[in-house]
């Protein structure tokens, strides 16, 4: 329950009207006309929540947002008069939660306050899966030790919790759709609906039914009313997978909707508002589809407010073998089956594999391998042949990803030091080589280097890795 916010603003016009609304809603309120200012409040007063303006002279409200992130992480607003929205987008990717136009609207701040209540669940919530993702390599859903994926996790750890519109990029198979759950799953609207509809799989003549309903009689076979996904989504994530296949009406027709967050169902007069988050995604390059007529520049950038980009698998090689065994134990759970782990030589294929279908392949290829290995080790005999290819493999190949689950070119082969380094600082590099070679899995690193995972939890403590 949020109790004491703070306010900063230079406007003591602007500050002033805003301690006074809020105390009207029944909140504590301090406040500050300076980012310094206001760092000294917060260590003094410890409030549970911040409004700061963006352009205030000496520390901005960008640079107070910052600053803020490491030394006292909580739920901050920037207020953004001069400021334009792409400098509000960029408070929130360095950490604050939300944005709102000034004047500010008080309709606007107090739906934004009552979702703040929950922002402090879930930073705990993100504290406990980045504990996660050191352990695990596990961000909600998502999987993934890889550089390339740790960046997305950072991305949705920082868009989640705020209002904004998102646009998801990436190859076909690659979880889209598992990075907007997390999107959901992380946010305020995590207790209401996710509603996803794939525009590529639905007919044009359909598709604006689905999406915004429909009366009875609209159109010959509409018998009885039905209500659309926006409808279902209210105040919750609607997430329109392959947007930029939707008919260029449709998209006009959406982005008006998304705009005024009202519209009409087929054949109905009613005026109905929905509060939802729009989650999109495309397979598509985003700008190569606009100039290729399929997708709306406008509504593009209704859209990319804020952008995630996931990886293909084959940018990722080092997450295949935490996938491999996540995927295998899945459909053992579902099925009651059983497995035994996957031999080395079958996950050497697996590394090389391009995975044009990326992660959404690979699992039906462990799916199916899980299926016919009847409980025993996955061997190459259960892989497709696809898969297995024709290149021979050779006894340290089988070594090297046994012991990192890592391809043998993904793997560096020594430590350069000058003359004159001590042991300490020996042990620093070789340690920190080690755990980018994981990316970052101690458990791995722990292997390579033949000491025991406490030992090396001692080490990374001791060089502050």
């Amino acid at each position: 329950m949020l109790d004491k916010i703070l306010v900063v603003d230079d406007e003591t016009s602007c500050r002033d009207s805003l301690r006074r609304l809020l105390e009207v809603w029944g909140y504590n309120v301090v406040s500050a006309g300076t980012g310094e200012k206001a760092m000294e409040m917060v260590h003094e007063h410890h409030p549970e929540a911040i409004l700061t303006d963006l352009v205030m002279p000496g520390m901005s409200g960008i640079e107070l947002v910052e600053k803020l992130r490491y030394e006292y992480p909580v739920p901050i607003i920037v207020m953004s008069g001069q400021g334009t929205i792409e400098t509000a987008v960029e408070a929130i990717k360095l950490g604050a939660t939300d944005f709102l136009e000034k004047p500010v609207e008080p309709g606007k701040l107090k739906i934004l306050l009552e979702k703040m209540e929950e922002t402090s669940e879930l930073l705990a919530e993100n504290r406990r899966l980045r504990g996660e993702l050191r352990d695990r390599g596990a961000f909600g859903m998502l999987r993934g030790v890889s550089a390339p994926m740790k960046s997305v996790f950072l991305q949705i750890e920082k868009v989640a919790p705020s209002t904004l519109s998102v646009l998801i990029a990436g190859e076909s198979g690659t979880g889209k759709e598992l990075v907007a759950r997390t999107l959901h799953d992380l946010s305020p609207r995590r207790r209401q609906e996710f509603v996803a509809v794939n525009c590529a799989a639905i007919p044009a003549t359909l598709l604006e039914s689905e999406i915004f309903g429909h009366e009875r009689g609209a159109f010959t076979g509409a018998t009885n009313r039905k209500i659309g996904c926006f409808e279902m989504a209210h105040r919750g994530t609607l997430f329109l997978d392959e947007i930029a296949e939707m008919d260029e009406s449709l998209q006009a027709k959406l982005l008006r909707v998304l705009q005024e967050q009202k519209f009409r169902r087929l054949g109905g007069r009613e005026v109905i508002t929905a509060d939802v988050r729009v989650v999109a995604a495309t397979n598509r390059d985003p700008k190569k589809a606009i100039e290729e007529g399929r997708f709306r520049e406008d509504l593009y950038y209704r859209l990319n407010v804020f952008n995630i980009t996931v990886p293909p698998l084959r940018n990722r090689k080092e997450d295949i073998r935490m996938l491999a065994t996540h995927f295998a134990e899945e459909y053992a759970r579902k099925t009651g089956a059983t497995v035994a782990g996957i031999d080395p030589a079958a996950l050497v294929r697996m590394i090389h594999y391009p995975w044009p279908g990326n992660a959404r392949e690979l699992k039906n290829a462990v799916e199916r391998a899980t299926l016919l290995s009847a409980g025993a080790t996955i061997t190459l005999e259960h892989l497709p042949e696809d898969v297995i290819g024709d290149e021979p493999l050779d006894a340290p190949h089988l070594k090297l990803v046994e012991d990192t689950g890592l391809a043998p070119e993904e793997v560096k082969t020594g430590v350069t030091l000058p003359i004159g380094s001590s042991m300490e600082d020996a042990e620093r590099s070789l340690i920190t080589s080690t755990l980018e070679h994981t990316g970052g899995n101690k458990t791995q690193a722990a292997k390579i280097l033949g000491v025991s995972l406490k030992t090396m939890h001692n080490k990374v403590k001791k060089y502050g890795l």
